[in-house]
């Protein structure tokens, strides 16, 4: 964590948007933790609360959107390949895609809320091909609820702290 910090401290917005859209890709960081910090420091003055939502909503939307890219490129060559290796096997991968026709769109907004679902989700919604536009309107929603979420949490610790 001192890293993240170290990174933020030195380059500040930019360092956000790069960890969350490198994280909802898939890379391991702790997003949730990243964003109370961000909060705390918006809390003291170093960030503006209002940018910092909206660099860390951008961040995480346009990892969702690449990934929801590469599943809908080459997600179902690699599930048709090792999908039986992990247990995926084509009559699930059609239950999964039916149940994301049905409620893929849903899962995408709160399924932020969720470590490692939300970087899974939106590869299904890829491999599915569900609505790109309907899945953008979704997943944005859910950026922004989830980056308001936490960093409005690392906020309030911080102003309680200060």
């Amino acid at each position: 964590m001192d890293k993240i910090e170290w990174f933020i401290l030195n380059y500040g917005y930019l360092a956000i948007f790069v960890s969350l859209f490198l994280g909802l890709i898939g890379l391991p960081v702790p997003d949730e933790v990243l964003m109370t910090t961000i909060g705390y420091y918006c809390s003291v003055g170093f960030l503006s609360t209002p940018v910092a939502i909206l660099i860390a909503t951008l961040g995480s939307f346009l990892g969702m959107v690449v990934s929801y890219f590469v599943g809908s490129k080459i997600g179902r060559p690699i599930i048709y390949r090792v999908g039986k290796w992990i247990g995926l096997t084509t009559k699930r991968l059609l239950r999964v895609e039916k149940w994301m026709m049905k409620f893929g769109y849903y899962t995408v907004t709160f399924g932020y809320f969720i470590p490692g679902f939300r970087h899974a989700i939106c590869y299904f919604c890829g491999i599915s091909k569900i609505s790109l536009k309907k899945y953008m309107v979704f997943a944005f929603a859910g950026a922004l609820i989830w980056s308001s979420f936490f960093i409005l949490i690392g906020k309030f610790i911080g102003v309680l702290n200060v």
